[in-house]
């Protein structure tokens, strides 16, 4: 019997049906739908990782180390996994399935020792979310390479979601609008409801390649101070700043929230930057973000929340690209602002934002396929597939979203600066 109807068989009582995809061994044999997305078993390690890792970051270290493969379309071949665990109601791997898949891969000679992980695995030391392992952390995701981020990202260095004003993204409907204007008006948004105006100090928790911190100076003349512990992205906007003249209005500081002292600016913001703090710090990044904000000016949080058993995204995210981060329900981090002292202004939903953000990034990546194997090599190039692909399915099934939280520092209303709401009702 070939590999593959040997897989098929020892597989159905695990997925309580026929194969949702079209498999092909290493041995050319096939089995499954011929209209399904195909699955590629290029070696019997695939085989062999699933089984010392059942289930997604087996999978997952297969497909990245380039073992595994699919036809076609990527996205398309989760859907379709996904889906059929869900319609069949397959909540993991069982005893039984595990011993029989075992089996099937000692006939197959696919049985082994545990394989090295693929090289873009973290390997992180020490307790968990302490700013020594923090700072590893960041660095092997954000300091991996300034130009393969120029690479996915627009010109404006925006690594976070995206907000669509007009057009469907990939389509012909609006060719004159794409991820860079759709960056663009999210900054626009981001600084409308922080109120900016020339000479407000704007403080950039967690501030990435510096897009937030260098539109509030360029465009709404704020003075901004950002913060980051990456150093590649300190560098970076160090050099846009010179660049473009701004260093009489930004400054970039390699600190850590938790080190921060400054008080008093007219509006904070930190966008996408509270999931990677952990559970334990997250009182303390949220009291940071009150008490460096003046009494009442408003504080924007833009963060990811998670339903589920998986607050760090997933087995495949926690160990190949964002260890250690924490989500969960917004209603729940809702809570925690205000438990710091913040009053809640409005809440903005963006999740169906960033499954047309993670496409736009995942094209540019597939448009440049060969710049970014040259400057992450395969494993690396073959991580962010897999990661822009997952992570844009997690957002259109609503198993992740992302929102923008308004809060304001409380203030006496004869002691606060005019708001639109006091501008209102005094007109």
């Amino acid at each position: 019997m070939s590999v593959a109807a040997r897989l098929e068989s020892a597989l159905r009582p695990l997925l309580r049906g026929e194969l949702p995809v079209r498999l092909r061994a290493w041995d050319g044999s096939t089995a499954g739908p011929a209209d399904a997305p195909g699955l590629v078993l290029n070696s019997p390690r695939a085989l062999r990782r699933i089984l010392w890792h059942p289930g997604e970051l087996g999978a997952a270290q297969a497909y990245v180390a380039g073992e595994l493969d699919v036809d076609g379309d990527l996205g398309a071949a989760l859907t379709t996994l996904w889906r059929t665990a869900a319609a069949r109601e397959i909540k993991g791997v069982r005893a039984g399935d595990l011993a029989r898949l075992a089996m099937t891969a000692a006939g197959a000679g696919a049985l082994g020792t545990p394989l090295p992980p693929p090289s873009t695995q973290v390997k992180l030391r020490g307790r968990r979310n302490e700013q020594t392992r923090d700072r590893a952390a960041i660095s092997h995701h954000y300091d991996a390479s300034n130009a393969f981020y120029t690479l996915l990202l627009d010109p404006s260095m925006a690594y976070s979601c995206a907000y669509f004003t007009r057009g469907v993204p990939g389509t012909p409907d609006d060719p004159d609008y794409g991820i860079a204007e759709a960056q663009r008006d999210k900054l626009n948004l981001v600084c409308d409801k922080l109120e900016l105006r020339p000479g407000l100090r704007l403080l950039d928790v967690g501030c990435g390649w510096g897009s937030l911190s260098l539109h509030a100076a360029e465009h709404y003349g704020a003075h901004v101070e950002g913060i980051t512990i990456a150093r590649a992205q300190k560098e970076f906007i160090d050099a846009r700043i010179a660049e473009r003249g701004l260093g009489d209005r930004v400054r970039i500081r390699l600190l850590d929230y938790r080190d921060l002292t400054d008080t008093g600016f007219d509006a904070v913001a930190s966008l996408e930057m509270g999931e990677h703090v952990g559970e334990r710090n997250y009182p303390r990044y949220t009291r940071t973000l009150h008490d460096a904000a003046a009494p009442g000016a408003p504080v924007l949080v833009q963060q990811m929340s998670r339903r589920g058993r998986h607050p760090g995204g997933g087995p495949f995210i926690e160990s190949f690209i964002a260890p250690d981060m924490a989500m969960r329900p917004v209603g729940d981090t809702i809570a925690r602002l205000e438990e710091a002292g913040l009053e809640l202004r409005g809440v903005q939903a963006l999740r169906e934002h960033y499954v047309w953000t993670a496409h736009a990034w995942l094209r540019r990546l597939e448009d440049q396929w060969e710049q970014a194997v040259a400057l992450l090599g395969v494993e690396g190039a073959r991580t962010w597939r897999l990661y822009l692909a997952g992570g844009a399915l997690a957002f259109e099934q609503g198993r992740m979203g992302v929102d923008q939280i308004l809060t304001r520092r409380p203030a006496l209303v004869n002691a606060a600066r005019t708001t639109p709401e006091l501008a209102a009702l005094k007109s």
